[in-house]
């Protein structure tokens, strides 16, 4: 399942995720599941046509990304391999950076992170001036809604419904949107 959240030329998105890395980082070992989430530049190409026709949309390069991740063998809720990237590379997000308040409340830190913008932004490397002055306060408006999102997904992640491994065994995977 995905999710947009669409402001000005700022988006987020989020997905429901199954992930097995062919090269883990020791004691990143196995499946994980869980949802992931990004920050990402939105642009609104040249409209053509009628006024009627629809407008193309491009959900563009990720400037911040959060996994709510878990590894698969462990109990649901677990939030053991939680992280974040602080900065993207083009389309290549940096290390992973695990804080304690995020594995320990991933929700209320999603929050609060996604309720300063700017904050990401620096933190990312951009300029706010990059974006429209009304993105962040319409984000700070939004990010109830998003982290509702981001509960259901996780619910349903927990319940077994979303996060499905492929159906046969692989050495590597990534299901979902993102």
């Amino acid at each position: 399942m995905l999710y947009l959240f669409g402001f000005h030329r700022i988006g987020v998105v989020l997905s429901d995720l199954y992930f097995v890395d062919p090269n883990p980082n020791p004691g990143q070992e196995g499946a994980e599941r869980g949802v992931r989430l990004e920050v990402r530049l939105l642009e609104q190409p040249a409209h053509e046509g009628t006024i009627y026709a629809s407008r193309p949309i491009v959900i563009d390069q990720p400037v911040w990304r959060a996994d709510l991740l878990e590894s698969v063998s462990g109990p649901p809720g677990s939030f053991d391999r939680t992280h974040h990237h602080p900065g993207m590379r083009g389309w290549e997000p940096g290390s992973r950076k695990f804080e304690p308040d995020l594995s320990s409340d991933p929700l209320g830190w999603l929050a609060q992170r996604l309720s300063d913008l700017d904050g990401l932004l620096t933190e990312a490397g951009l300029d706010s001036a990059a974006v429209d002055p009304r993105d962040a306060s319409d984000l700070r408006r939004a990010v109830p809604e998003i982290v509702d999102c981001a509960r259901r997904l996780l619910d349903g992640v927990h319940a077994g419904e979303l996060a499905a491994p492929p159906t046969e065994a692989v050495a590597a995977a990534r299901v979902g949107w993102l």
